[in-house]
């Protein structure tokens, strides 16, 4: 996607701001570009919204607005990117729980805008692909461990090997075209009901 094809939304209080950061992307290339300076029902008009790219700026943080980015990045995973006047740690904290992939303090220049929205684009790409990565070896986990169920409840029943226990999830879920672990499930929710 071209730069420029971007959807970004800027999230200020202050009209001002919100003008000085536009027309920093503008110079920068990007020119779908959607300011709110109400921040009541924020989730609501990014939702609506649906940007590509988030770029917050505040002079302080408060616990409220932090909270309503960790309720963006659970509905609307995106990039985000903010800035703030004065910071701690424990704002820093707060803002990468609540899904914040660039964080600037005192940094709010037009010429720093791009690289800083490129930034904040790859560290949320990294941080999906890790959390992807993450998803997939739980569900890896949960199947083994279901997959070991189902063999056991084979053996017992059918009075047959770990070996054939497996030959047979594999073999119906081939002839079913399902997941041995979908198979798997399905047998150990049988046997819960029959048991």
């Amino acid at each position: 996607m071209a730069d420029g094809a971007l959807a970004i939304v800027v999230i200020d209080d202050k009209p001002a701001r919100a003008a000085v950061i536009e027309e920093g992307l503008r110079e920068a290339g990007y020119s779908a570009i959607t300011i709110f300076t109400d921040m009541r029902h924020l989730l609501r008009q990014i939702v609506d919204a649906a940007p590509d790219v988030i770029i917050i700026d505040l002079e302080n943080p408060n616990r409220d607005v932090l909270e309503e980015m960790f309720q963006v990045s659970r509905s609307v995973p995106r990039p985000v990117a903010m800035f703030v006047d004065q910071s701690d740690s424990a704002s820093i904290e707060a803002a990468i729980e609540a899904g914040v992939s660039a964080y600037v303090v005192d940094g709010m220049r037009k010429e720093r805008i791009r690289p800083i929205v490129e930034m904040a684009i790859s560290r949320h790409k990294a941080y999906r692909r890790l959390r992807d990565e993450l998803d997939r070896a739980k569900q890896a986990l949960e199947d083994r461990k279901v997959i070991e169920r189902a063999k056991g409840i084979l053996m017992k029943s059918k009075g047959v090997s770990e070996a054939e226990a497996h030959a047979l999830l594999r073999t119906t879920a081939m002839n079913e075209s399902r997941r041995v672990a979908e198979v798997a499930q399905a047998l150990v929710t049988a046997a819960k009901l029959l048991g």
